[in-house]
């Protein structure tokens, strides 16, 4: 085809039926033989045939980088390919899969769950969601929870929520939000604008207003403009995956609370990534003695189903009155008989100091590795069981050498390679793990 030419022509003429073989049905009496009328169906099949044989773009849309690996099944840090081999899984479906793959207890609470009700709306009560509400709200600062599908959804209730906070208060001004360089909040609208970066907002304009971004660990800026009249909130990931395992320091954070109370800003905190026990504790601010008014939550929460939340304060919480939001979806049976489930094992206090036992078995491993592979990786970075390797070499290089030593890593910004394995990762499976990334490693300095 000529460049630039249409798949589907503007100006073709359409061909004329030839009168010679039209023939007409009466208004009264049977029905004549069908006329060999084929012209207009051909061309219609001539056109549809044009535009799919030049599309070149797949059925599924080409939204990702997608690697050469499919898996046909799972079982707790492990997947299995196609072709039987198998690979040891620390990327966990980014930080989704908190209890492994085909865990025994999920798996009962979604089939009993499935025998029962899948969906009902939210047009009525709805056990399972009240269930999983009530545990959060018993195991956090939080009072109310709002049931999203997804950690974006997430992030718009709470960009919502903030803003009718400062309405309901007689302060319609204060619509500004708080973020940070390099932080990720999701693929919506307001989540991309929330962020910021020319990656995710480049031709997507205009860009939803209300949001500026400092750079990460800038203090004295963000002491400057936190106490600008319209500033309403902020919106942090104390620590930022996506960013590159980058930790706020506990002192940093609560500084920040400080700030908030002083000023009188909401304090929001993106725990979609670092919550559900994946630093050791059920969320990692409490490693910081402090609390925000807004959190949000995904991931881990589902243990691989699509499940995600707000937690709020009664303070905050109550402006969101009835008709202010909703889901379709959200806070569904399934889901949430899923996620009582995975707050049932992580939430335990014991399972938790399991997880700070087999983090540390795992850094003091890495640590080895970094020391004894200097030309491959700087260092390591992250707190419990959110870990990443600093490398000397391309992150998405490191990645790929990783699957041909048997290991799934993730990319990150800032030349990281995350490391995000099950909680309940067995300390044989982080054995394996340590001797696969030094494989991998090994393999990137002989080339």
């Amino acid at each position: 085809m000529p460049s630039g030419q249409p798949l589907w022509p503007l100006h073709e003429p359409e061909p004329r039926c030839p009168t010679s073989t039209l023939t007409f049905r009466p208004l009264s009496g049977p029905a004549p033989a069908r006329p060999p009328v084929d012209t207009v169906p051909a061309l219609l099949h001539r056109r549809a045939f044009h535009f799919r044989g030049q599309s070149m773009i797949s059925a599924v849309l080409p939204t990702y980088n997608r690697a050469p690996l499919s898996f046909e099944r799972g079982e707790g840090a492990w997947l299995y390919a196609e072709d039987g081999r198998r690979y040891l899984d620390l990327g966990a479906g980014i930080a989704v899969n908190a209890l492994g793959h085909a865990n025994p207890a999920l798996t009962e609470a979604l089939t009993a769950q499935a025998g029962k009700v899948w969906h009902l709306s939210n047009l009525y009560r709805i056990p399972e969601q009240e269930r999983l509400a009530e545990m959060l709200v018993d195991r956090t600062f939080a009072d109310t929870v709002f049931f999203t599908n997804s950690g974006t959804e997430a992030a718009e209730l709470a960009v919502k929520m903030a803003r009718r906070y400062w309405y309901d208060h007689g302060r319609p001004d204060r619509t500004r939000i708080l973020t940070f360089e390099g932080a990720f909040h999701g693929r919506s609208s307001a989540a991309i604008a929330a962020a910021g970066s020319e990656k995710m907002t480049k031709g997507f304009g205009p860009l939803l207003p209300g949001f500026t971004q400092l750079a990460w660990g800038d203090q004295e800026a963000l002491e400057k403009v936190i106490r600008e009249p319209d500033v309403g909130a902020v919106m942090i990931e104390p620590i930022q995956g996506e960013g590159g395992i980058r930790t706020l320091p506990d002192a940093c954070l609560k500084e920040l609370r400080a700030l908030c109370d002083e000023t009188g800003a909401l304090l929001i905190l993106d725990e979609v990534q670092c919550g559900i026990g994946r630093t050791g504790r059920l969320f990692a601010h409490e490693w910081a003695g402090v609390t925000p008014d807004i959190m949000m939550v995904a991931k881990g929460i589902g243990g691989g189903f699509p499940l995600g939340a707000v937690l709020a304060t009664e303070k905050v919480g109550s402006v969101m009155t009835v008709g202010t939001h909703g889901s379709t979806y959200g806070g569904n049976p399934l889901g949430c008989a899923v996620g009582a489930a995975v707050m049932g094992i992580v939430s335990d206090e014991g399972f938790l100091a399991e997880v700070r036992r087999k983090a540390g078995l795992f850094r003091q491993g890495l640590e080895g590795l970094v020391a004894s592979r200097p030309d491959v990786f700087e260092g390591v970075r992250g707190t419990g069981l959110m870990l990443g390797l600093k490398t000397k070499v391309a992150p998405a290089d490191f990645v790929k050498a990783g699957y041909d030593a048997g290991i799934l890593t993730v990319p990150a910004a800032d030349n990281v390679v995350r490391l995000l394995p099950p909680l309940n990762i067995p300390d044989e499976d982080i054995a394996e793990a340590l001797r696969r990334l030094d494989q991998a490693a090994s393999s990137l300095k002989a080339a």
